[in-house]
């Protein structure tokens, strides 16, 4: 039977065996996607609803008032819908797909790396859904209205459904990624590469950092790359605080007196 639980680091498996291991996590997560991904098919309207609200509160005069995304051809609605709902369910079997990446690599890690890593991955998904939802709360709705309302007397604005979601999305995801910069941060100090007294000189280059990371998400408007960055600059300064509370690197073990 392939293996479904974490193996013991003193535990020595063959390469079929890892590769059996890797198979059958594999299968779980692909599993547990597709029930997920169905689950938000099933509920789509509501999902739809959701991502489709930042539009909802705009100016009534750039888009008409309850404007909706439109779609062009026979099957874009449907193709689109079930992009939307993958990317829902995607988000909603994250913690399981993380889980099982770190089953599959925890006998790499030794008792005392175990304990390093295994506080940094739990906050993983945590920081990803916080970024998630500080996109689509502060950055989804300015970011959107100065995208469709720039130079809006020259253009006829419509919004395509597809490219539209796929903004969404691209942005969302993005934002989740970013927020795992304390994440990045404890785990260096935790091994010894940085201290918090380097982060601390270093900071305007970090901030410097930020604002690089910020122009290059999706959006390439001013506002929403302001609206990210300060976040990014905040979890920085929180890693420094995290960093020096708990991400010393252990005191080497040494030998017992005689």
């Amino acid at each position: 039977m392939a293996r479904v639980r974490p193996v013991g680091y003193e535990d020595r498996l063959t390469l079929v065996d890892h590769l059996t291991e890797l198979r059958s996590r594999l299968i779980f997560s692909i599993v547990v996607f597709a029930i997920a991904w169905a689950i938000c098919g099933w509920q789509n309207h509501f999902i739809l609803e959701v991502v489709n609200e930042p539009l909802q509160d705009l100016d009534q005069e750039l888009l008409g008032a309850g404007a909706k995304p439109i779609s062009f051809g026979v099957t874009e609605q449907f193709t689109t819908t079930l992009m939307v709902s993958a990317y829902a369910g995607l988000l909603l079997a994250l913690p399981f797909i993380l889980y099982q990446l770190y089953a599959f690599v925890l006998p790499a890690f030794s008792p005392t790396e175990r304990k390093v890593a295994f506080p940094l991955l739990l906050m993983v998904p945590v920081l990803f859904i916080c970024g998630v939802l500080f996109c689509y709360f502060v950055v989804l709705e300015p970011a959107t209205e100065f995208l469709l309302g720039f130079n809006d007397d020259e253009f006829t604005t419509a919004v395509r459904a597809r490219d539209y979601y796929s903004f969404v999305a691209l942005t969302t995801i993005a934002m989740g990624l970013l927020f795992q910069v304390p994440v990045v941060i404890l785990a260096l100090t935790r091994l010894g590469i940085t201290t918090p007294e380097a982060l601390r000189r270093n900071r305007r280059f970090a901030i410097l950092g930020c604002a690089i990371l910020a122009a290059l998400l999706p959006t390439i408007d001013p506002l929403t790359m302001l609206l990210e960055m300060i976040p990014l600059v905040v979890l920085y300064e929180l890693s420094i605080l995290l960093a020096s509370a708990i991400g010393r690197p252990p005191e080497p073990v040494g030998p017992e007196p005689e």
